[in-house]
């Protein structure tokens, strides 16, 4: 935390659900309390890799517990997210191998509304906060896409 943040404070993305979730999301899985007093610029900027971030990153490389807990973070938020709008339960499953390779899938009831093979997972991150409210936008549309398609099954 000790470089300069990329993180605009007056962006109007950090007044986004998603975003505010996202915040919430990573403070809750801060078992140590690193972040108890850390501003919601500081707890979001690690999201953020420009180029230069990116090409500090090993390309080959196991991902840390930090970056795990973001990814973890960004597909919770997108569960919860389904679960507001849907009106049922969402649960995120997330398996990463220690090499920073797996799958992450989101359920709501039966159904699979989420399905995403992750790489290179010590490199996660995005190009701005804008650009990772755009994924979720795309995963969530999908999710309640799905949902509106089989709610009979999304019910089970």
């Amino acid at each position: 935390m000790s470089e300069a943040l990329l993180i605009d404070p007056k962006d109007p993305v950090l007044e986004t659900s998603f975003v505010k979730e996202m915040t919430r999301q990573i403070r809750a899985i801060d078992s140590y309390g690193v972040y108890d007093t850390a501003s919601d610029l500081q707890v979001l900027d690690p999201l953020v890799l420009t180029k230069e971030r990116k090409r500090a990153i090993p390309v080959v490389g196991d991902p840390d517990e930090e970056t795990l807990a973001r990814v973890k973070a960004f597909y919770n938020a997108i569960a919860v997210q389904t679960e507001a709008e849907c009106g049922k339960m969402a649960v995120p499953m997330i398996n990463i191998s220690h090499e920073g390779f797996g799958r992450v899938i989101i359920t709501v009831g039966k159904l699979v509304v989420v399905e995403k093979s992750l790489r290179d997972v010590h490199r996660f991150g995005f190009e701005s906060l804008s650009k990772m409210k755009d994924e979720a936008d795309k995963l969530l549309s999908v999710a309640l896409g799905i949902v509106g398609n089989y709610p009979e099954v999304a019910g089970l």
